[in-house]
Formats: C-alpha cells, structure tokens, sequence
C-alpha cells in the first residue's frame, strides 16, 4: 500500500504518453512485425503465418538483388555523411573555440542550413548537383565551366559507382553545423583548471588538444555519431527531393515506399524490420553505454 502511495501519483500523471507509446511505437512494431511474418502481398489481406520466409526472399530471390544494392548504397551514403559531417563539425567548433570575431555571426552561419527542411535543401541541391556538363552544365558544373574547370566537372549523383557519395553532401551541409553544436558545448564545458593544470606542466598547445581536451569530447563525439547515424539510415525526403525514385540512389526507406505503392505489405513490413534492426544495432550498445556510466558516476 505504501509503494502504491508513492509510485501511484507519477504513474497516473505518466500514464497517458505511456498508454500512447504502448500504442503508437510498441503496438504498431508488434503489427508490423505481425505483417512481415505473413503472406499478405496484395490487398485482399493475409491467408497465414509464412515464417520469415519474407525475409530470406530479400536476399535470395529479390528481383536484380535490389534490397542488397539499397542496403549497399545506405551503407555509402552513411559512411560519406558521418565522416563528412562529424570532420566539418569539428573543425569549425574548433575554430570557433580558439576564438573568431563574430562568433555569433558564424555560429548562426553554420546552424542555418539546419533549420531548412530536407525537402527544400533537396530541390536546391537538385539543381546545383546537375549531372550535365559541356553546354547544357548547370548549378556547380555550370560554375566551374565559367571557371574555366571543366576538367574538375561531375556527374555527380548518376555516377554509378560513387553516385551515393555526392549525395551525402547535401546531408553534411545540413547537419555539420548541429555537430559543431554539440562539439562546441563540449568544448566550453571542459573545466579551467584542467587548461590551467595542463599549462602549468608545461603542455604545448598540440598536447593540451591531444591529451586533454579531446579525450574529454569522447561522450560528445559518440553522441552526435548515434544521432547522425539512426538519422541517415531512415533517410527519405532529401535523397527523393534529389534524385527522385531512383535505382542509381534508392535505399531502404525509398524501397519500402515503392513497396507499399503496389500493396506488398508483407513485403514492405519486412524491410520495415530489417531497418528497425539496423538502428537497435546503432542505439542499443548506445543506450547500455551511457547507462553503465551513469551507474559508475
């Protein structure tokens, strides 16, 4: 009774989003799994359980293997970005930490492309990414060609090979700024003294970077590799906005998109899946990380 006197007020003030999350993220993952687990490929409904024989078709008997190219190019695309965006982030937190007049004139700079949907990013970097060169060049091919830089020209992302990588630069332009946010945080959280006592032992400046400050960004680096990583592995509006349903770009998100158009359900749950799982395994060493250090602190 007296565990029900102190846990019951919180329970009843937290049991609304609790009874919301129960239905609307756990419920609908249990469906979604449900669905994936059947043979629901149209829309006259399920006729029974099928195992995870969805699942195995991906990767066995999907027409010209399409789920391993989108997984392929997803895997591009998230390398390109995360490395992108982690390395412009810190080195402009970097800058902006040793110390620039206007700081907050470059503060607001960098963090502008952030509050730009991805949607309306894409339809900018659509034109400037213009595959055509020669004559008919437009946006950044049509610079360097007025530069005299036709060489240095690209077909960007309708290059077959790499095409997933020019596509990340629309994402490291958007979110580098979010990163030197959380990377300059880190960096004005870091206590005096340790510059001080550093200083005193005489550390040159590399060490001071070296042996001190960076060590202590490990959580903030960390952290902003989870985020950028769950968010480029759900990417939808900017590679569509970009590039438009194509085989050259799709990944899984796009392909779960195509699926449902032709009322594969089972189908489309089961890439649904597969990516829920693709995150968890991003998140959840995450989430026991910071939970061991919480208990250790």
């Amino acid at each position: 009774m007296r565990k029900l006197r102190h846990w019951g007020p919180g329970l009843l003030l937290l049991s609304p989003s609790l009874i919301l999350l129960a239905i609307f993220v756990y419920g609908l993952i249990a469906w979604t799994t449900k669905v994936s687990v059947s043979d629901e490929h149209n829309a006259l409904g399920s006729k029974g359980f099928v195992g995870l024989e969805n699942y195995t078709k991906l990767f066995t008997e999907d027409i010209n293997d399409r789920f391993t190219h989108s997984l392929k190019n997803l895997a591009l695309f998230t390398i390109v970005f995360l490395v992108g965006a982690m390395f412009f982030g810190l080195l402009w937190a970097f800058i902006l930490e040793r110390g620039v007049k206007a700081e907050g004139f470059f503060r607001t700079v960098y963090l502008f492309p952030m509050a730009v949907s991805f949607v309306a990013s894409g339809v900018v970097w659509r034109w400037l990414m213009n595959p055509n060169k020669g004559e008919n060049a437009g946006g950044l091919n049509a610079v360097l060609g007025g530069l005299g830089l036709d060489f240095a020209q690209s077909t960007w992302w309708t290059n077959p090979n790499w095409g997933m990588a020019s596509m990340a630069i629309p994402a490291i332009w958007q979110l580098a700024g979010y990163v030197m946010a959380l990377f300059l945080a880190g960096f004005r959280g870091i206590p005096a003294e340790l510059r001080e006592a550093a200083a005193m032992d005489g550390a040159s400046t590399y060490r001071l970077y070296r042996n001190v400050i960076f060590p202590q960004l490990t959580p903030v680096a960390l952290s902003a590799l989870i985020i950028l990583g769950h968010m480029s592995m759900k990417m939808f509006d900017l590679i569509m906005s970009v590039s438009g349903p194509q085989w050259l770009t799709e990944v899984p998100a796009i392909y779960v998109w195509q699926t449902l158009l032709t009322s594969d359900y089972a189908k489309a749950a089961a890439i649904s899946i597969i990516l829920l799982l693709l995150v968890a395994v991003v998140i959840v060493p995450y989430l026991i990380y910071t939970n061991r250090q919480e208990k250790n602190a």
